[in-house]
């Protein structure tokens, strides 16, 4: 019996080829990676010499999974597994929150908004493609809370490796769920990075209910390029929108000088840095530059040493943000993606290189066999998915350099709001200063005031700021959102109303209920500004903040004599005033500051000062001023203050009008601020202090930059002012009025 030619051994090959429609017609033998092979002299990589622009072609082809000998068996793991974390995270913050949030009793409904999409939407699938959710099947209670644990169900199974294909497509349909119909308390960045993350994940992710390591379903080529795509994005994204930003704080140098005041929660980490000198912020622009900018172009075109440094760049820019500033978990899903640049091979060499053998020989033992038929309808399949998503994702790069286009294509507005293909803008702008909304209560018709505690925003001044990332509070997030510029007020209000209401759920949201006596009557919405004391003012007061009054957010909320819940509304009595009709204007301002309308009080003092429908009673407009002092209200300190300057129904007393307009001037009220220097420059401030009257001017006129007409009033009134105090001013005096003005965060003098 004559023997069987030999036949030549197949080609070794990282990876099957694409359209290997069964299992013959992919190579049988399984590479062994962590095989030590001879390189030739010249070699780069164990490969022949290459001249430059054909070594930097094959870096990108290798960082595109289409080249090369590595695999990445072990990053497919590590990320699997951190994004599993991640969506725990999130849907836990979902199980906690989401019924008071969106529930049928909570801020926002979710049946509310399907039912007004019903209601505008020409039909079903209009409807389902502007709100893609399974609360279109039902949004009640019960399935608000179904949805929120299966997708926390999911989330531990894909932790622990479970079916993970199965799993990543419950969490992203889970999670899209809630994103996209509660548009209030979405932070698009955030939520669309996780949405893209899990959903490029089903391909790169290994099949079968206990993968293991997935040695046997290495991820395709395809597949490794859309997830490093997907990190080049958010890299590259994030640095060129700093570039091309049109605010001043990337340009000016300064950005770092705020950004972690300004944050929504920073940590006492990003205090203690935000007190480092301005070089060292400046020297923090550049690292980020290098890390958004560099460090993709190094991944590209590098090769395994521009990776590793792209990495060690990209991993310390991430957790220094996370230890700083507690954005959630944004910083982590940035981080663990940042696992991509890495395969096991340079895992195996940095074992070894630090000396760890054995962890390097158990990296080394990562090796991929061949992968199980595909048919070819299935790659064909992959193939288009990915290819429209590529498509997206070009349009989104190209919209969020140039700025967004205002007619988007017909596939574009089909796809945008289920969230999976994104343009990033990280921390493109900085506010200038950090606001905060609160709303506190009164049961006693406003003579004293309660504050609603929040679980983990600033608020208590002297509360030590707190570690709260990767966990996200989505509630807190929310209020600071709306307290900034350009805001739509669209749950203050709502959450006012629950309040008063006693709604147990919207009521568990904050750290507790400060009305176990008596339920409030009335609650305001106040608009606070927080700034960042200097070390020295911490020793000195145990402060952390210094909290300022910046004007009432929204009208106040307020049961009324037939127990409905109402907002409080001037503009009637206002007009009645206009038309000349002074005792119903006189009446209604009455009504409203006795049922705890503050404003109102502040309308009938100026009535009564103008004789308007009343006798002009001086000693009344005191007595109101006075109460409303007391009760905290900081106009009414700065018109005590007026009050004792003039006479107006109390004897003069210079003194006692400073130490009102001090009172009224630290919580940050600009009329106050401008006095003190108003009074310091006629040298009448008692006790005579022209720094602290020089520092006021400038606080002042920082704190008017938002407003055209104070504005207007600081670029008239105080350049005389100011030169009139300089002009006699020490220099210990001028260094004092400084260091006054920057501790307040305004410029100097």
């Amino acid at each position: 019996m004559s023997k069987k030619p030999r036949q030549p051994a197949p080609a070794r090959s990282a990876l099957p080829l694409e359209g290997a429609r069964d299992a013959k017609s992919a190579p049988a033998v399984a590479v062994n990676f962590a095989r030590e092979t001879k390189r030739p002299e010249g070699a780069v990589g164990g490969a022949p010499s290459r001249s430059l622009p054909a070594q930097l072609w094959h870096n990108v082809k290798e960082f595109s999974g289409a080249a090369g000998d590595a695999s990445l068996l072990w990053p497919r793991w590590f990320v699997l597994r951190g994004l599993g974390l991640i969506f725990v995270l999130a849907f836990l913050c979902i199980v906690v929150e989401g019924q008071a949030l969106a529930g049928p009793n909570g801020i926002s409904p979710v049946a509310l908004y399907l039912k007004h999409l019903r209601s505008v939407a020409p039909g079903f699938f209009s409807g389902f493609v502007s709100a893609p959710s399974l609360f279109w099947l039902d949004a009640g209670a019960g399935a608000i809370t179904a949805v929120a644990w299966l997708g926390f169900a999911a989330a531990v199974a894909l932790f622990f490796n479970l079916w993970p294909r199965l799993t990543l497509l419950v969490c992203w349909a889970c999670f899209l769920s809630f994103v996209a119909t509660w548009i209030e308390f979405t932070p698009s960045q955030q939520d669309g990075l996780l949405l893209e993350v899990a959903l490029i994940s089903m391909a790169f992710a290994p099949p079968g209910i206990r993968p293991g390591l997935g040695a046997s379903h290495p991820p395709r080529p395809l597949a490794v390029f859309m997830m490093r795509w997907l990190l080049l994005r958010v890299m590259l994204l994030s640095g060129l929108v700093k570039v091309f930003s049109d605010g001043p704080l990337w340009r000016n140098w300064t950005a770092m000088d705020v950004m972690y005041e300004t944050s929504p929660s920073p940590t006492i980490a990003g205090y203690w840095i935000h007190q480092l000198p301005h070089a060292y912020h400046v020297f923090e622009i550049w690292f980020t530059y290098a890390a958004e900018l560099l460090a993709p172009l190094l991944a590209l075109i590098g090769g395994r040493r521009g990776r590793w440094l792209a990495f060690g760049l990209w991993a310390m820019l991430q957790a220094g943000i996370q230890l700083t500033t507690n954005f959630g978990w944004l910083n982590t899903a940035a981080f663990v993606l940042g696992l991509l640049l890495l395969d096991d091979q340079m895992l195996a060499s940095a074992a070894r290189r630090l000396r760890w053998a054995s962890l390097g020989d158990f990296f080394a033992r990562a090796t991929p066999r061949a992968p199980g038929a595909i048919s070819r309808w299935s790659l064909h399949g992959l193939r288009a998915v990915l290819g429209l998503h590529f498509a997206l994702t070009l349009y989104y790069f190209a919209d969020t350099c140039s700025g967004p286009f205002e007619d988007p294509p017909a596939a574009v507005r089909l796809f945008r709001d289920f969230r999976s293909a994104n343009g990033y803008s990280l921390y493109a702008r900085f506010e200038s200063a950090h606001f905060q909304i609160d709303l506190e209560g009164s049961n006693d018709g406003g003579r004293t005031w309660r504050t609603y505690p929040l679980r983990h925003l600033p608020q208590l001044p002297e509360r030590q700021p707190e570690f709260i990332a990767p966990y996200f509070p989505r509630f807190d997030y929310t209020l600071h959102a709306a307290s900034l510029r350009g805001s739509k007020p669209s749950v203050v209000a709502p959450t006012a109303a629950h309040l008063l209401a006693r709604n147990p759920r919207v009521m568990a949201l904050f750290e507790r209920d400060p009305f176990t006596d008596r339920p409030p009557a009335v609650i305001r919405m106040r608009r606070y500004r927080f700034t960042f004391t200097d070390p020295a003012t911490l020793d000195r007061t145990g402060r952390y903040w210094t909290r300022e009054f910046a004007g009432d957010y929204q009208p106040a909320m307020f049961i009324d004599e037939q127990g409905r819940i109402a907002q409080f509304d001037l503009g009637p009595a206002d007009a009645a005033v206009r038309a000349g009709n002074h005792a119903a204007a006189y009446a209604e301002f009455e009504r409203q500051y006795q049922l705890g309308n503050l404003e109102a009080g502040f309308r009938l003092a100026d009535m009564i000062a103008r004789g308007l429908g009343v006798p002009v009673q001086p000693e009344r407009v005191f007595a109101l001023y006075s109460a409303l002092a007391q009760g905290g209200e900081v106009k009414g300190m700065h018109n005590v203050a007026v009050c004792y300057e003039y006479g107006i129904g109390v004897a003069p007393d210079l003194a006692k009008a400073c130490e009102f307009y001090r009172r009224a001037a630290e919580l940050g009220h600009f009329a106050s601020l401008h006095t003190l220097g108003r009074l310091a420059a006629e040298d009448r401030l008692t006790p005579r202090n022209d720094a602290l009257g020089l520092a006021a001017l400038a606080i002042a006129a920082s704190r008017a930059a938002d407003d055209e007409a104070a504005l207007a009033f600081v670029r008239a009134n105080q350049p005389a002012l100011v030169a009139k105090l300089k002009a006699r001013m020490s220099m210990s005096e001028l260094a004092e009025a400084k260091a006054l003005a920057v501790a307040r965060r305004a410029p100097p003098p």
